[in-house]
């Protein structure tokens, strides 16, 4: 079976039996263990292109890994092609563009665009892949000021899913164009993208961290901060419950803490006027808030660097008050017994709640704040974490939004979040569009 496509294709094509299989299945979340019929090690769009024929004649549905950071659920079945090999990186300063391959991760383009003062407007961790975080939408430390990662895409270099290499942009296949940006799902396997940068080398960014005794003045004060928050202000507010272990550094070790993350592009005495409510609200135990290097802005969220076991459950949430801050702090506060290793609220609107013109696909953009719960422990992945999710959601309910957006989604995934993640309006259109450019339903889609 695999010797015909491998003819077809100069990147590996291997079935579970070969000596490398494990490897190139391996996601970077290793809570899900991939074990697809085929997978192809694409090193062109041609590869991409080949591969995607192969699975349409052979009855195979076909699925797309860069990094495998959003591994939710693992994939049992079908063709499966990696991007990794595709990492081409190419900075325009001129242009102020970066032409990025489906292989690159986000940290790689930063620190590229960083040696001419540049920035793309990326999420918040330096190993997510290019691709994943675009076509989903993409929030990062500047979704306020900056708005969605998806926002500053130029064009896209497509294979639909009748195996034709196509470029989409706001002139050329528009309606593909339009649909890659927030539609996420069975639109194609995006191989390259070219995206505009900003002109920022520095801003007053990272995070005040509050100990335990001090978690809840300090949350307080910081929904009551976001409620009139300037624009260009982005922030988070996290609970992490710190391992006992020797990796984390001493300081944090075993720790409960509240990270309170913090970005502002702009001066060093704007940012920190700015912030002052915040370092006021409450005795602050570490202070890495200040003027910070661009091509550092990871640093913000501080996000691991290593691949490990996870599970997330996201979902949008309208204003909240402090009616939502009580209720946050009983189920995930200091004296809460919670499986999560982190819970995550991150303030929106601002930029991201506004459309790019000629309009995207980007759902959820009417969303005050995302809401994460992560976690860790795969002895818990079964019922321990989705049964208090599922508590959670029901707590959040006078808070909780119906529609939300691919990339924050996380679990559970199920028909019923799927359909009313987009409006009807946009979810009818990108119906249209996936049959369009996949008319035979080669490209895998959520279930």
């Amino acid at each position: 079976m695999t010797s015909t496509l491998s003819a077809q294709v100069t990147g590996p094509v291997l079935a579970a039996y070969d000596e490398g299989y494990a490897d190139e299945v391996a996601a970077w979340n290793t809570g899900a263990t991939h074990t697809p019929e085929l997978v192809v090690g694409a090193t062109s769009a041609s590869d991409v292109a080949a591969a995607i024929r192969y699975a349409g004649d052979h009855g195979l549905h076909v699925h797309v890994q860069g990094t495998g950071h959003g591994a939710e659920r693992p994939i049992t079945s079908g063709l499966l092609i990696t991007t990794r090999r595709l990492d081409g990186l190419v900075v325009d300063p001129q242009t102020r563009t970066a032409t990025i391959g489906a292989g690159q991760q986000w940290g790689a383009v930063v620190a590229a665009a960083a040696e001419h003062g540049l920035l793309p407007i990326a999420g918040a961790a330096s190993t997510v892949g290019v691709i994943g975080l675009l076509t989903g939408g993409g929030l990062g430390p500047l979704a306020r000021s900056h708005g969605y990662a998806s926002d500053y895409v130029l064009d896209f270099t497509v294979v639909t899913g009748a195996g034709e290499i196509v470029t989409a942009s706001a002139t050329d296949h528009a309606d593909l164009f339009w649909a890659l940006r927030g539609g996420k799902f069975g639109l194609g396997v995006v191989t390259e993208v070219r995206v505009r940068l900003v002109e920022l080398d520095r801003l007053y960014g990272g995070a005040l961290m509050f100990d335990a005794a001090d978690i809840e003045p300090a949350l307080r004060a910081w929904v009551d901060y976001t409620a009139t928050a300037d624009d260009q202000v982005s922030t988070s507010a996290a609970i992490i419950r710190m391992p006992p272990i020797e990796q984390v550094p001493e300081a944090l070790r075993g720790r409960t803490l509240l990270s309170v993350r913090f970005a502002y592009p702009g001066s060093v005495e704007q940012g920190a006027s700015l912030a002052a409510p915040l370092r006021e609200a409450a005795p602050v135990y570490l202070d890495v808030l200040g003027e910070l290097p661009a091509g550092q802005i990871a640093r913000i969220h501080n996000d691991p660097t290593e691949p490990g076991p996870s599970q997330v459950y996201g979902m949008l949430l309208d204003p909240v008050d402090q009616d939502f801050a009580t209720a946050f702090l009983a189920a995930f506060g200091p004296s809460a017994d919670s499986p999560f290793v982190a819970v995550e609220l991150r303030h929106l609107g601002g930029a991201a709640a506004r459309d790019v013109e000629g309009g995207s696909a980007v759902a959820g953009r009417g969303g005050a704040f995302a809401c994460a719960l992560v976690g860790v422990r795969p002895d818990f992945f079964e019922k321990v974490l989705p049964e208090a999710a599922a508590e959670w959601r029901e707590t959040a309910g006078p808070w909780l939004r119906g529609d939300c957006n691919a990339n924050l989604m996380g679990l559970p995934i199920t028909a019923e979040r799927l359909a009313t993640m987009w409006t009807e309006g946009a979810n009818t259109r990108l119906g249209e569009i996936r049959w369009r450019y996949d008319p035979d339903s080669v490209l895998a889609k959520p279930a």
